[in-house]
Order: structure tokens, then sequence, then C-alpha cells
């Protein structure tokens, strides 16, 4: 491919080009830029070049640059490190922009480099191999714009101590870097593929996005060095010399008609961004002779014969002649004459009018570049004597006459559209400007041009500096009362239906309410779309999470239960993309006690622990209250079982099964172990959930649930209590949690040491038997095995006899617990825990009779029936008072046993007591 003559410089040609070479090159493509608001639903096409960042622009240009006049205080905490920039001053353009001189003849290299150079360029071949690695993704567009959850939060973090424009600004650029290597992913991938739509959808959003925070940036830095300088602010008493000056006082003194121009220079720098291919249409007016096919044809008239051309053309080649003698201009001239304006207007849509002057020159019209010209306002710096040297004049001193000729030629149903359109920007005509408004940025910026334009020429007027030519202009426009709301209003109401689509768009709306400053009506928005379905795009509700968040660094009053569910929709965004270390720092911008919720429910599904830990740790360094989020988290696991506590069958040694449900609450409990200062606290939850097992004789469950808790979890107890230093006594809840844990802790001992003994129980050695007829190596095998069971029976028996014991020990530690007896408080002057209080009372009806009947179970089966007897009087006893606990069931079944074992007393010659007969 020739590069030289496809992508390079624009092919100048000179006045003897053939008719057929200017043929052939007039039908080549040329590249206008696209609509702003064309979303890739319509078209999945994406501009070839990368977007390039630009600030937003001056709030007027050159001699529309006026400067306070005011001492401002010092606002760099807010507005920006270093000294504070002025409000009114044009932005420098970066390296590579489009304003240069088009008469310089290099100019197409410094805007568009080499394709040798790109191509050996390192960190062009690493782009290439990102975007191939992308390309493979499901959905290349959200897999390449996922990081920017994390940088968003990086750049907040990083931009907390210092001012809050500068994290705007970097907002802006992280949005347009993205925007870059998402272009990258649209060109390399095929137009028919869905992965392309996706992907080309997403950077539409990030567009928005990006000159969205643009718009905030440049508003908001207004309205908060505005609100500043309110109280500092002065009459301005300057003599108003010249037009310049009154609209520098004005501008100054009205913040409305400020921050409508700030608007026009936002919309332009959209433009300004989205102007496309500058060679590529700029090579049909690389000439330095306009109409040259005319002339060309004419010269040729008068040479030869007239005889051979009967077409009617001009005559004369001023710029006035083909209106005055109604006749055309050559087909080519005619074409080029058209490409000529559109692009003219893109130009000054784009805010450049140097540009478009430079190129009319270019384009052998410096007529018309003089009629760009007339706009500025006229100012005399001498009129007061300042120097001893004179200072240029500036402006046009008979712009009323030039602006009436603009609006008349704008009224001219001969002219081109986009030549009415361009006149009709210059003059303030908005009936002749929307017409050619095809976009809704483009619309926006015709009614807020005309806005600054006519109250502009109001306040001139008013102040008897403007000429009575001007009273030719219409009256509609003289008069007109523009505010900020009626340019919405009649936004509404247009006749374009892509204009009226585009009003609905979520970014277009954010941006009407920005401008307007109507918080509360952008808030009504955003409740209005979390309440709909589908559920919104995920990086405009990070764009919303960030705003609000904007919003409330400035102080602003908002209303605070929308904010809470932009950032609860949020972080479930979040939850659910997996983007674990960002949660808690979102969770810790909403209100204390929904916080705590709302980060517990994300830990609940949190199972590894070391991942357990990482989210503890991301919540301390949030600021967010651990010590109540982990104790939320176990409360709302132990809150799903429904199961209500129920009586025990009295069958021994019967367990029932532990369902994955119940592992969930026991794994819980290791939220609560992480830090020791939560030691108190483990236990509570703990005994809490083994309440529970316990009550549906889920021992094992129970066990498990204890072996959570550290061993030395009571002895850090009291060393906490030791540091703090307190001489009062340990507070009565965590001395009742300890008790409880200990109560716990003897009933499952004691039911292990009964489970103990009942298998040993069910186990002993087996007798040998010697078989019939036995020979005598039987009969001595026989004796050796006799020998062997005697002894193992010994040993068994041994065992179970110690095992009895341990069982009784253990179980009488249940019955007989001390100060009180199980499961009771020891303390009574703790704060009230109603269900608690009746779940113990409750375990202590269901348990206590259950250990009595494993007690007698083991004492009738090992014959120990006096000691059976002896347990009556435990039951009965009024210090312990344990035949409460009794039903009346129970109690009969009790005395059942007891009446059992005295019989087996009586049988062996004993009294019903067990005590020998007295003869």
């Amino acid at each position: 491919m020739d590069w030289s003559q496809n992508w390079l410089s624009p092919v100048v040609r000179d006045s003897e080009v053939t008719r057929a070479a200017r043929r052939k090159s007039s039908h080549k493509k040329v590249a206008f830029p696209l609509a702003q608001d064309e979303s890739p639903s319509a078209s999945t096409a994406t501009p070839a070049r990368a977007l390039l960042r630009h600030t937003p622009g001056s709030l007027i240009k050159q001699s529309f640059t006026p400067r306070s006049a005011l001492k401002n205080p010092d606002v760099s905490a807010i507005l920006g490190t270093g000294s504070r920039p002025p409000r009114f001053v044009n932005t420098p353009r970066p390296k590579g922009s489009f304003s240069m001189n088009l008469d310089d003849s290099d100019w197409t290299n410094s805007l568009y480099p080499s394709p040798h150079s790109v191509l050996g360029d390192a960190s062009f071949t690493d782009e290439m191999n990102m975007s191939a690695v992308m390309l493979k993704e499901e959905d290349p567009g959200e897999a390449a714009s996922v990081s920017l959850f994390p940088e968003f939060l990086h750049s907040y973090l990083r931009h907390s101590s210092s001012a809050v424009f500068d994290l705007l600004e970097d907002y802006e650029t992280i949005c347009q870097d993205k925007v870059n290597t998402l272009q990258k992913l649209v060109l390399r991938s095929s137009s028919s593929q869905q992965k392309s739509s996706k992907t080309a959808s997403i950077t539409w959003l990030l567009q928005q996005e990006m000159v969205t925070w643009r718009l905030i940036t440049s508003l908001y830095r207004d309205r908060i060095q505005t609100a500043m300088e309110d109280g500092l602010m002065m009459d301005i008493t300057a003599p108003s010399e010249s037009e310049k000056a009154i609209m520098e006082q004005f501008f100054q003194r009205d913040s409305m008609v400020r921050q409508s121009q700030l608007v026009v220079d936002w919309l332009e720098s959209i433009a300004k961004d989205d102007i496309g291919d500058f060679s590529d249409n700029i090579e049909y007016y690389a000439k330095s002779v306009y109409w040259e096919n005319t002339l060309h044809t004419l010269k040729l008239r008068r040479d030869q014969s007239s005889a051979g051309f009967s077409r009617p053309l001009v005559t004369e080649l001023d710029p006035d002649a083909p209106i005055r003698q109604k006749r055309p201009l050559a087909d080519l001239d005619r074409e080029d004459d058209a490409r000529l304006l559109r692009f003219l207007f893109t130009l000054i849509r784009a805010g450049m009018t140097d540009d478009a002057q430079r190129l009319c020159k270019r384009c052998g019209q410096a007529w018309r570049a003089a009629t760009l010209e007339g706009w500025k306002l006229y100012h005399d710096p001498n009129i007061n004597g300042g120097g001893a040297e004179l200072q240029p004049v500036e402006g046009n001193p008979q712009r009323c006459v030039w602006k009436v000729c603009c609006w008349r030629m704008a009224e001219e149903e001969q002219f081109n559209r986009y030549e009415r359109a361009i006149y009709a920007v210059l003059s303030g005509n908005l009936r002749q400007l929307l017409p050619v408004c095809e976009t809704w940025e483009d619309t926006v910026w015709a009614y807020f041009r005309v806005l600054v334009d006519s109250l502009l020429e109001q306040e001139l007027r008013s102040s008897g500096m403007s000429h009575e030519d001007l009273e030719e202009l219409p009256r509609e426009y003289l008069e007109a009362s523009w505010t900020m709301e009626k340019v919405f209003e009649e936004l509404q109401a247009t006749e374009s239906k892509r204009v009226l689509e585009a009003t609905k768009e979520h970014y277009h709306i954010i941006q009407k309410f920005v401008i307007l400053g109507d918080l509360d009506g952008l808030l009504e928005e955003f409740s209005d779309w979390l309440g709909r379905s589908p559920p919104l795009p995920a990086h405009l509700l990070r764009f919303m999470t960030h705003l609000v968040l904007f919003y409330r660094s400035l102080g602003m009053q908002l209303k605070e239960e929308v904010c809470v569910d932009v950032l609860k929709a949020y972080i479930s965004l979040l939850v659910k993309e997996k983007q674990v270390e960002l949660i808690a720092f979102y969770v810790s911008n909403l209100p204390a006690d929904i916080a705590v919720t709302q980060y517990a429910r994300f830990l609940e599904e949190v199972i590894e622990t070391e991942q357990r830990k990482r989210c503890l740790e991301f919540a301390s360094q949030a600021g967010l209250d651990v010590a109540a989020v982990t104790k939320t988290v176990v409360e709302a696991i132990r809150d799903r079982d429904s199961e209500e506590f129920s009586h025990h069958d009295l069958t021994p040694a019967l367990d029932t099964g532990t369902s994955a449900e119940d592992h969930q609450k026991i794994d819980v409990i290791d939220w609560l172990v992480f830090d020791p200062a939560q030691r108190a606290e483990a236990l509570k939850q703990s005994n809490a959930i083994m309440r529970k097992f316990l009550a549906s004789k889920k021992h094992e469950a129970a066990k498990l649930v204890f072996a959570k808790v550290p061993e030395d979890s009571i002895r850090e107890i009291y060393r906490q209590w030791e540091e703090q230093g307190m001489n009062t006594a340990a507070p009565p809840e965590e001395e009742n949690a300890i008790r409880e844990h200990l109560c716990i802790r003897a009933y499952l001992e004691a039911h292990e040491a009964f489970n103990e003994w009942f298998r040993h129980m069910n186990s002993p050695p087996i007798q040998p038997t010697m078989p019939a007829q036995a020979k005598f190596t039987e009969k001595v095998a026989f004796e050796m095995k006799e020998k062997e069971y005697k002894l193992e029976y010994e040993n068994w028996k041994g065992r179970l006899d110690a095992l009895t014991e341990e069982v009784k020990e253990r179980i009488y530690n249940v019955l007989l617990f001390v100060d009180g007896g199980w499961m009771v408080d020891v303390r009574d002057d703790a704060e009230e825990d109603s269900e608690r209080s009746i779940q113990m009372a409750l375990l202590r009806r269901l348990c206590l009779p259950m250990m009595t009947f494993l007690l007698l179970t083991v004492l009738q089966r090992t014959e120990r029936h006096q000691e059976s007897l002896h347990l009556a009087d435990i039951i009965a006893s009024d210090q312990h008072r344990l035949y409460e606990v009794f039903s009346k069931d129970e109690l009969q079944k009790f005395l059942q046993k007891m009446r059992e074992s005295s019989l087996l007393l009586l049988d062996k010659g004993l009294d019903p007591l067990g005590y020998e007969l007295q003869s």
C-alpha cells in the first residue's frame, strides 16, 4: 500500500488539474465525524482514531476572555494544589491537537505519525498483544473494562487528601485511556461479531462518562469558586468604555451566563474530540484558487468559440456573483463549496473558528475568512490614555452592522444550509441553526450558544453601547428571556425524533441535571432507575456511586435514602463481580448501622478461612466496626434456623445427624476467633448455637462448635479484664457466658463418657465353647482360649468399672453443677435476654432428666442398684430441686426404674433400699 498517497499528506492541486482528474478526486470518501449521541445499537462503527484528551476550553474565545478584577481568597484546598488558576483563561492545547497553522506544509505529519514509526513502537506491540488476548474473551469489552472498578477506588484514595477536582480530572483520564483500549479492540474484531457490538456499546458508555466528568469538573469548579467569592464580591463600577469591558463585567457578575458559556465550551470540546480525520477532509481544499473549474471553463469560452457551450454559468467570480446573477457555478465547484461549508461548520461547532479562517485562506476564500472575524467585541485600550505607547485596537467597531448582515445571510434561502447555519451561529439565529443540528449535543450547543449571545446583546443594549442597526433584528431575539430551564423545555418539544430519543439516555439526563444544578431532580432519577428492570449497566452504577461521593465531599445537601440505595446497588454489583478488595470501602460510606448489616450480608457467603481474614482486614482498613460486623454475621446465620426447641425422646445415646446447614453454623464461629478481643463474643455466640444443637440432640454438631472456640478463651477474657485494671467485677454478661460455656462442656463430657461406656459395655469378650466330642488337641486349644478369655474379661471388667466411675462423675457434674445448678446464671444483674433465659430453662428440662436416665441405665446395667436408689434422694433433694425439671411422665418412669432396682435388691436378699435384712 502506498502510504504517502493514501494516508499522509493532502494532494495539492494547481489550477491546471484536468477535469478528469478533478472528477476522480471528487469521488473519494470523506470521513465526517459521527454524531456524538449516536448509540452503538444504531451503529457499531467506531471512529478509526482514538479520541484525543482535551480539557474544556475557556468560557469565551480570545477577546471574550474577562479576567477577575478582584483579589480572590485562597481556595487551593478545594480547587487544586498550588496557585488558583484564573476562571476565564484559554486552555493550552495539548501537543498534537488540531489547532495548528494550516499554512505549514508539514501539518499532516504532526497530526498523524508515520505508520512505520507506529509499527516499530514497543508499546504499540504490547497493546496489540493485549488486544489479541482480550479478543479471546466471551465479552472483550467487559473483560477490558473490568479494571475500572479498582482503578476508580485507587484514584479516590490517592486523592483523598488533595483537591477534589484533581480527582475528577483523574476520573476523566482513566475513562479516556479505557476508551482508547476499547476502540482498538473494536477495530481488531470483525464488525459482524456480536462481541464487537457489545464492546462498542461499552465504549460509547465510557465516552459519555468521560465527557460527563469533564462537564462536572468545569461547572462545579466555577460554582464553588463563586460561592467562596460571594462574601467578597462588590459592585464593579469601572467605566463602560467598550463592549469588551461591559462583557467582562457581565460575565463576572452573572453566574448563569458564565456557566452557560462553560456548557458551550464543554460541548465544543466534545466535538473537537470527534472531529474525525482532518487530513481526509482538507484534501479537497488544498488549493490557492477557489472555483477553479468555473474559472477554467470561463477561460475556455473566452479563448474559443462559444458555440459549443450551451450551459449558463456565472460570468463574474466575485463572492456575490452566483446570487446577484442568479447563475450557477461549475458542478465540481458547487460540490467543493458544499463540502467546504459543511466542514467549516464542523470546525465552528468544535469551537475552532481560527482554524476555520485559516482553512478559508488556504482554499483561496480569504473573503469568507473575513466574514468569520466580525463577531469580536470592540475595545480600544488607548481611550483612557493608559500609557505612552499606543496599544492595538481590538474587535470590530461595526459589529452591529456585521451581525445584522449575518442574520440576513442566515435567512437567505438561496444559500447552502451549512452556510446559513454558519452565519446563524454568528448572529444567534436559532431557527436557521437547528436544522443542521442532528444530535443531542449539537442541539444543546445551539440553544446555549444563542442563549449567551442573546443575553450578552441585551446587556450591551441596556448599557447604551449597542448600535441602532441592531433594531433591525427580530424582537423575539432581542427581547428573549432565556434560562437554562427553558433550554431543556424547548429540547423536550423538539421535532427531531433522534434528539428526542437521546434526551432519554441516562447520561444525557445526568448532564441535564448537572447543568441545571438540580441535585434533588438528579437523585429522583437515580431512585427511579434503581427500581426499574433490567438492572443498570455496571459502569453507569459505578459512575453514579462516585458522583454521589463527589457531592458528599463538597458538603452538598442530598437525599440520604437515595444515596444509600445507590451505594447498596453498587456494593451488590461488586459482590456479584467478586471485587472483594473494593467492597469494604464503599460499605464504609453507608450509615453505621446499615454498613454493618450490608458487610455482614456479604461475609455470610465467604467460606475460605484465608479469604475471611482478608475481608476482615479490608473492613478494618475501611474503618468499619469489625466486632459488630462479625457478630451480625453469626447472628444472621443462627437466625436461619426456624426450628423450635423440642422435647427429647428418652432413647439413650441417640444422636441426630449433622446437616449442611449445621456445618455452616459451625463454621461461622471462625469469624469471632480471628481477633482475641472478641473471645467473649465468641463464647456468647457459640453458646447460643450449641443450645439449639443440644435441644435437637445434635451432640456431634455441638462438639464441633465447642472445638471451634480456642482452649485459652476463658484465660484470654480474664487477661483482658486484668489489663483494663478495673477494680469492679467483670461484666455480668461475660461471666454468665463463661459459666454457660462450662455447663455445656460438662454436659458434652458426660454425654461422651456415656457413649464410650455404652460402646464398651456392648462389646464384651466372647466366651469360647468346647465343641462336642472334642479331641485332645481341641481340648488343649479350648483351655488356652479359656485362659485368654478370662484375662480379657478381667481387663474388660476393669475397664468397665473405670468407665462406670467416670461416667458417674461426669453425669453428677451436670446434675450437681456448682453455684445454683446446671444452666443457671451466676449473675442476675446482666442485661435481660428473654430468649436466652427461656432456652436455658428449657434445656434444663430437656437435658437433666435425660442425664438422670442415662445414669440409671449405667447403674442398673452394672448392677449398682443401691446407688441407683440413692439417685432418688438427689432428685428429691430440696437443695438441688431437680424434681422441678421432670415432667409427670418422666417422674413416673423414674419411679418405675426405682421399683425395678428395689425388686432386684429383694431378689438378692436385701431390703428394698439395698441394706441387709435385720434378723
